[in-house]
């Protein structure tokens, strides 16, 4: 018997940013000396992705890498963590993108993006968008980067305007100042469009900002309020997360004590760990709580998407009241 449109659906659709994340092994050391990396799939796409799959979730996600021997790993790391990768493509002639970072405890992991001439997840085009899945998907994730070049933003727009917010559309505000030559007003007009179209804005400081020109939480989860969406999300890094809701719902969740090794897979952790709890229909005070634990997890460990945990796992940081 065929499956039924609802019962195909995916859990989570993301579209945006993969790579391969090459990790010093050392802690504390400088890159130029830093002797040893790990390897791991990164991006925050896929690792949002990757995190809702961890928690239980059916989730796919369209994004491009180069054909080349990093592309393949980054397909066989999908398929290990139970991502769905039928719409990552590859665009001859662009490497798939590296990222280094440098590992300095607890609040300093400086990022070097190698994406030129151009990352094959900016070719992302809207003629080839499986336009029905992406409706269909109960969640539909975007990011900031995606908006950042074309082809890629006129596929983000497409899509997010396709879906018409059915179902829970979620736009991380993913502010990456290299990706925009460090100007906000350039972004600005293009976050605007896609908060139209969004039902969910998640975001740091930094990234509302951004968006909305305000940066005391409260304001600026007002402003995303008045762009369009339902539900504003703030992370206040250790002043933990804010979330208001249209309605009148609203949390404020302080962080769960935790020892820092690499705060970078921290906000991917919180974003699947947000998606899961929309999903399940959970009050908004739970949804934050379990997706700080989420986080929190994730920066105690080195890596970002095998560091993203299980239920048992979320389930006894709560418990515990800290990530042991």
């Amino acid at each position: 018997m065929a499956e039924s449109a609802e019962s195909s659906a995916y859990d989570l659709i993301t579209m945006g940013r993969i790579g391969v994340d090459l990790y010093p092994l050392q802690t504390g050391v400088p890159l130029p000396q830093v002797t040893s990396f790990g390897k791991f799939l990164g991006g925050s796409a896929a690792n949002v992705a990757v995190a809702a799959a961890r928690l239980g979730r059916r989730t796919a996600v369209v994004t491009r890498t180069g054909d080349d021997p990093f592309g393949t790993y980054l397909h066989e790391a999908l398929r290990d963590f139970g991502v769905d990768d039928r719409w990552v493509t590859p665009v001859p002639g662009l490497p798939t993108p590296v990222t280094f970072c440098e590992v300095f405890p607890p609040d300093d992991f400086p990022l070097y993006f190698y994406r030129q001439p151009k990352a094959p997840d900016l070719e992302i085009d809207a003629h080839e968008l499986d336009l029905d899945a992406i409706r269909d998907a109960r969640i539909f994730w975007v990011t900031g980067t995606g908006l950042s070049e074309e082809p890629s933003r006129t596929a983000t727009l497409a899509a997010l305007a396709h879906r018409a917010k059915s179902g829970t559309t979620v736009f991380d505000l993913d502010w990456r100042p290299m990706f925009w030559q460090e100007d906000p007003e350039a972004a600005r007009p293009f976050y605007a469009e896609a908060l139209r179209h969004t039902t969910v804005a998640v975001g740091n400081l930094d990234e509302v900002e951004v968006a909305t020109g305000e940066r005391e939480p409260y304001a600026a989860a007002r402003a995303l309020l008045d762009a369009g969406v339902e539900l504003a999300v703030v992370k206040q890094g250790p002043k933990g997360v804010l979330a208001l809701h249209r309605d009148g719902e609203s949390a404020e969740v302080p962080p769960l004590p935790v020892k820092v090794l690499n705060g970078l897979g921290a906000g991917d952790a919180f974003g699947g760990s947000l998606c899961h709890g929309l999903l399940a229909g959970w009050d908004l005070d739970r949804i934050m709580r379990h997706a700080n634990a989420a986080g929190a997890i994730v920066a105690s460990r080195l890596e970002c998407s095998s560091a993203m945990p299980t239920p048992p796992e979320v389930e006894q940081a709560l418990k515990a009241g800290a990530v042991l």
